[in-house]
């Protein structure tokens, strides 16, 4: 601002400008930027984070049943909970015997067993399901899961996107996706099939994709969200890459293994759930004799449908 008019002296030191004589309430609420003011908006980063605790909470055996929020609502300024900002991964812990109801205001709710057995009731279809079976439930009514044993689940939601936007979850029989279950003896066949036929180095990984009917033309899970079942044989490392879409990303298995986020090491833990911030240039790495896996839910399909998915191979930071 002019320290002797007070007058800004470019279009960039203007505050929000509103209507000069507003009739309507409707008017009033008006408010006009320009082209100097309206892009500089500084929100917080994506952080490369490592959820530890939760799952040694969830896993605990005297923990009770109920839901651990892996949340960083404060860290990116989000007024929901949040684990990136599209996207909210929990974990589930339901005692043996004992039932956990959840209702998510999301369009779809993606759901991995991590230990026990159980099944989840939702209406006309029911699931029962066992650890590493991945199973994908429409978002918005209630449902009831029961535990045969102990049992953890990871469930991940886009509860955030509709939350950021205000929007209800789809109605009974209008969700994207209807029920899907993939066992972890098909998700092992399927993985191995994908060994069998081998790739080349233009291809990043050996990740089994996961999709449904009604999504198959845009081989996603969900209209925004990617489901895949990354590996690494033990010894081997993936490209450095990057990409316009998070990953959040739930650690299986894997001894010695870490990632590299823009040169920076990171760690595994098992069960963790790990973030890797859209943009950074990152590469997986195994430092032991077996394979690694690791589930990865990204919001790459708000991106594949902007036509800016941004992934290329590129190099570490020296």
């Amino acid at each position: 601002m002019s320290q002797t008019t007070g007058r800004p002296r470019s279009i960039a030191e203007m505050p929000a400008q509103h209507p000069s004589d507003p009739t309507t309430e409707a008017q009033a609420r008006g408010r006009f930027f320009n082209t100097g003011n309206a892009f500089n908006v500084q929100l917080p980063p994506v952080p490369d984070h490592l959820f530890i605790a939760e799952p040694v909470a969830a896993l605990d055996p005297a923990a009770p049943t109920g839901l651990i929020a892996c949340d960083l609502s404060q860290q990116l300024a989000c007024p929901f909970p949040a684990t990136t900002p599209l996207v909210l991964a929990r974990y589930a812990r339901i005692r043996a015997g004992e039932t956990l109801t959840t209702e998510f205001a999301a369009s779809g709710i993606i759901c991995y067993v991590i230990s026990g057995a159980g099944g989840t009731d939702g209406g006309p279809e029911q699931v029962a399901w066992n650890a590493g079976d991945l199973f994908v439930l429409p978002g918005g009514p209630p449902y009831i899961h029961n535990a045969v044993t102990d049992a953890v689940l990871w469930i991940v939601t886009n509860e955030p996107q509709l939350a950021f936007e205000r929007l209800r979850p789809p109605a009974p029989g209008d969700a994207p996706t209807a029920i899907v279950h993939f066992t972890a003896d098909e998700i092992a066949r399927q993985i191995a099939f994908l060994y069998d036929i081998g790739r080349t180095e233009e291809i990043a990984g050996s990740a089994l994709i996961f999709s449904a009917g009604e999504q198959e033309a845009t081989r996603n899970i969900l209209p925004t969200l990617t489901v895949a079942m990354n590996s690494l044989p033990g010894g081997a490392s993936q490209r450095p890459h990057i990409h316009n879409a998070v990953a959040v990303s739930l650690i299986i298995k894997g001894t010695q293994c870490y990632s590299v986020m823009d040169g920076r090491r990171k760690d595994w833990a098992q069960w963790a759930t790990s973030i890797t911030p859209p943009t950074a240039v990152h590469s997986h790495h195994n430092g032991g004799n077996e394979q690694a896996m690791f589930l990865i839910v990204q919001d790459g399909g708000i991106f594949y449908h902007a036509r800016a998915m941004g992934f290329e191979f590129a190099e570490h930071p020296a």
